[in-house]
């Protein structure tokens, strides 16, 4: 049964939720979904008219909202900075920029829009710099770009249908759910990361005051 997860290979404890599925928690936290079929809800996004509002907000996710965090805190630290590890077991964040291009494009670009995927992942992590803020922030832009045009032309039977991505078989439903998971898992790290080194508040949470429940709200949703 294949894994629809972007994570390493090494043996992952089993956590059972319901029939058919089980819950992978992998060493670096990150969490996928093993089961060997589609689901019967699946299978209904083809005739579904929630395609396109789900590819809507998982296309303004990653642009709107998860993008902006980390090209904030790409200005707030120095190249030094961004290539710096708390620890050898641990990735800076130029690797989790990194690593976000490498997985929106192989999932996305690549598995669902048919581009060549020339992914090295192991690269992503191994890299130490010097690549510069503005190159990283510019190659995550371009791939967070790209996969937009890939969603903006799927629809419900996009969705349905089953793609080979990693070497697993996942579902269209499933590579873009994985993909706007997986971007706001690493862009938490980020502004962890970028919060301790510049010891600053950075101002992404903000909720609506009374005055402003009527109007279109402005800057970062609170998460």
């Amino acid at each position: 049964m294949p894994f629809a997860g972007d994570t390493t290979r090494h043996p992952l404890p089993l956590l059972p939720l319901r029939r058919g599925v089980i819950q992978l928690v992998a060493k670096d936290d990150s969490v996928g979904i093993l089961t060997d079929a589609p689901c019967r809800e699946e299978k209904k996004m083809k005739r579904s008219n929630l395609a396109r509002p789900f590819l809507a907000q998982a296309r303004h996710l990653l642009a709107q909202v998860h993008l902006p965090r980390i090209a904030a805190c790409l200005r707030e630290l120095s190249a030094e900075q961004i290539w710096w590890r708390p620890n050898p077991a641990s990735n800076s964040v130029g690797n989790l920029v990194l690593h976000l291009e490498g997985n929106v494009r192989q999932w996305i670009v690549s598995g669902l829009g048919g581009a060549p995927d020339r992914r090295v992942r192991d690269l992503e992590f191994s890299e130490a710099g010097p690549i510069t803020p503005r190159t990283l922030l510019a190659r995550l832009r371009r791939a967070v770009t790209d996969a937009g045009r890939v969603m903006g032309k799927l629809d419900g039977a996009a969705l349905a249908k089953t793609y080979s991505i990693q070497g697993f078989r996942v579902t269209g439903l499933r590579a873009v759910f994985h993909v706007t998971e997986h971007f706001s898992h690493h862009t938490g790290q980020v502004i962890q990361l970028t919060k301790f080194l510049s010891e600053k508040d950075l101002k992404f949470t903000h909720l609506p005051r009374k005055s402003e429940r009527k109007g279109k709200l402005r800057g970062f949703p609170a998460l």
